[in-house]
């Protein structure tokens, strides 16, 4: 298997001058680098201007392996082949490194570059990127694997601390400035700018000194300000002041699954912080990471969850009877959530409400919690990404575990780990009484272990002792219901009145609501069996939008005109498709014996969607009538050559057919006056995931074409 690595771009404060004087000083060999032995050149090239230099280096390695694995292998010494591209006009350096020994069994391959910073042409980026493939290694491959891993990180997590060490050091010798490269006085082909004086109280490097193959003149670059790196890659420091602290690997598997999102994902990017919590909740498995992360994607998309806390108007009820609510923060600046379950009506909420509307106010907390961590991510000037919940049982009774009751809870619960991993940092069960073990034995179960690892339960008052509440709230917010002096603004929740219950046909009728009530439909396109969708147009001039993902397969989308209504074909008749045995098959509104051209016309061109694109559009309507919207199974060679997964082929994984594609889609009739441009400009057109999102991937094209991204 290949393993791959991928920094972030690190920024030295400091010119690109400076920074390579101190990098020159590694070589020949590092003492803050005990594994790095030795380095000689190879050879040196230099072009007649003097503004390029390619180094050659062979590097003596000593890996810090068992000795048995070393005498297995036959050598005391790993050696890389490392070579510099110097350009002091543009300010780069290029590094390239490939492994000498063990070549044909292990595939070593790396490339650094520093530059100059987009923003600041004082200050220089550094990046890096590594791939390893360890191919056969006397069957040691598991051992060598993560020997090199170990040996990797711990390099990559000293590389900035040496350059720095090494500008600290040139600080000390009184170097602080290094003028830039000009080009030679009898060089007629290029103008230099003029030269900026150093500071009054720096000094430059000595004419005559060298270090390691680069002279004086090595030290200097032209005034030209390079284009830096482009705006979506994330910066070290960034990722220490916003996402935390994460080793090197970590760092490398979040940036990679962020470029994987945005070269593959279709509408707008999910946040930082957001695509961190679903590594967390898989370790740092980039594979099963995308996967859970995708799913929890579409789920939103489907169920437009970013809108929820601007959409969903609370009821009455929860105001006055769901005991919960936020209040402050803990002593590490999470906001804090007190729940008082032990005082809450479930049974008579269930029954008022439904489990539908219970799940709608838990996603609204859970959404509103995400926006809490935010805000309190630049109120205290570090990152939180989680918080923190209290849970208060005192009341808990049998009434509490109606099996209905629990059956709402564990679908909740469900939902939660499945969309919000890593958003809980500690819950805190107080006053848990006896009945609280049988309802643990339920909910347990469906709760990630990482997760579980997060509760602590406290029965009676233990919570008011040592290692209790107060070490984790400060003493000054701790709710008055709880001995504290603080008032908690929690309604104080009593028995939902029996009269405000709902008929069991009612609840029946909305139970899953949720899963079903989007503005989105899921659509299964078979190949001989297309799927269509009627759309009776009684105005001329009204306007069809669309707006679709192609989930699975390649479809051909096509749009036709009748003027007469369709009549579906009876169940009987689709065995003339050869699929009965596949189950409920599309019902085709196009008659087989209709003729194009006579019985129904064409009225758009037809368009190709690959998968994993994202189709918006629109049609101005000609003539009133029957329109048919259709979408065909389109079997394509080139998109099954495709090596690169996008996200949707992580879902659709599960799908064994291969002559089934899969889309989800919305469809919206619109008067002319009401039309205000193309599919993408239009208000119905909720595609995008706006609260977990900070950049936008679009592209659209006018009219009455469709707009495809990917």
């Amino acid at each position: 298997m290949v393993q791959q690595y991928q920094s972030p771009v690190r920024v030295y404060k400091h010119p690109f001058e400076l920074v390579m004087a101190a990098y020159a000083r590694r070589f020949p060999k590092c003492p803050l680098i005990p594994v790095f032995v030795d380095s000689e050149i190879v050879s040196q090239s230099e072009s007649d201007d003097g503004s390029l230099t390619v180094t050659e280096r062979r590097c003596t390695i000593d890996v810090d392996a068992p000795r048995l694995l070393k005498r297995i292998a036959g050598v005391d010494y790993l050696y890389f082949i490392q070579k510099n591209t110097l350009n002091r006009r543009d300010r780069t350096l290029h590094i390239m490194v490939h492994n000498e020994t063990f070549s044909n069994r292990v595939v070593v391959r790396e490339c650094c570059s520093y530059t100059v910073h987009p923003e600041n042409e004082n200050w220089t980026c550094f990046e890096q990127t590594a791939n390893l493939d360890i191919k056969s290694f006397f069957g040691f491959e598991s051992t060598a694997e993560k020997i090199a891993t170990k040996l990797y990180a711990s390099s990559i997590k000293k590389g900035k601390e040496i350059i720095e060490h090494y500008l600290r050091q040139m600080e000390e010798e009184g170097v602080t400035y290094i003028p830039r490269w000009t080009p030679p006085a009898d060089s007629c082909c290029v103008t230099a700018r003029p030269q900026l004086p150093p500071p009054s109280s720096a000094r430059g490097i000595p004419v005559n000194s060298t270090k390691d193959g680069l002279h004086s003149k090595d030290l200097t670059s032209p005034t030209e300000l390079v284009v830096g790196t482009p705006d979506d890659k994330l910066d070290a420091d960034y990722i220490r002041r916003y996402l935390g602290d994460l080793t090197p690997l970590q760092e490398s598997c979040l940036i990679r699954l962020r470029q994987w999102l945005q070269e593959t994902h279709k509408g707008k990017i999910p946040k930082d912080q957001h695509v961190l919590r679903f590594l967390k909740a898989r370790d740092f498995n980039l594979d099963k990471a995308r996967e859970f992360l995708c799913q929890s994607l579409t789920w939103r998309k489907q169920h437009q969850v970013d809108f929820l806390l601007d959409t969903w108007e609370r009821p009455q009820l929860l105001l006055d009877y769901y005991t919960g609510g936020w209040h402050h923060h803990d002593r590490d600046g999470r906001p804090l959530y007190v729940l008082r379950l032990g005082q809450m009506d479930t049974k008579g909420l269930v029954r008022a409400l439904g489990e539908e509307a219970l799940l709608r106010q838990v996603l609204s907390i859970n959404e509103e919690g995400l926006r809490r961590c935010e805000e309190n991510t630049r109120v205290f000037g570090r990152p939180i990404s989680c918080w923190m919940c209290l849970v208060d049982l005192e009341g808990l009774n049998m009434r509490h575990l109606w099996r209905p009751g629990v059956k709402a809870l564990l679908r909740i619960i469900e939902v939660v780990e499945a969309n919000y991993p890593e958003t809980l940092g500690r819950l805190l069960i107080l006053r848990a009484p006896r009945v609280f073990p049988v309802l643990w034995t339920l909910v347990s179960p469906l709760i990630n272990e990482n997760t579980r690892k997060k509760f602590l339960v406290y029965a009676g008052n233990d919570y008011q002792g040592p290692g209790g509440l107060v070490d984790y709230i400060d003493r000054e917010i701790i709710p008055d219901f709880l001995g504290g002096n603080c008032m908690c603004d929690i309604p104080e929740g009593g028995t939902v009145p029996k009269s405000l219950y709902r008929t069991a046909e009612e609840l029946e009728s909305e139970e899953n609501s949720f899963l079903t009530d989007s503005i989105y439909k899921s659509a299964n396109i078979f190949k001989g069996a297309p799927y269509e969708v009627l759309i009776e147009i009684t105005e001329a001039s009204s306007v069809i939008t669309w707006d679709f993902d192609v989930c699975k397969g390649d479809v051909i989308f096509n749009i036709y005109h009748s003027k007469w209504a369709p009549q579906p074909p009876k169940r009987d008749a689709l065995g003339a498709h050869g699929i009965a045995s596949l189950g409920a098959v599309n019902a085709q509104l196009i008659d087989r014996n209709w003729v194009l051209g006579q019985d129904y016309s064409r009225v758009e061109k037809a368009l190709i969607c690959r998968e994993g694109e994202s189709v918006q559009g629109s049609h101005i309507t000609r003539w009133p009538g029957f329109y048919i919207l259709q979408w065909r199974f389109h079997n394509s060679a080139a998109c099954a050559a495709s090596s690169l997964p996008r996200v949707d082929d992580v879902l659709a994984s599960l799908q064994v057919s291969s002559h089934k594609c899969k889309i989800m889609y919305y469809t919206e009739v619109l008067a002319s006056h009401d039309f205000r441009g193309s599919m993408t400009s239009l208000e119905s057109c909720q595609s995008g995931f706006s609260q977990l999102s900070a950049a936008t991937t679009s592209s659209s094209q006018s009219c009455a074409s469709s707009t495809v991204s990917r």
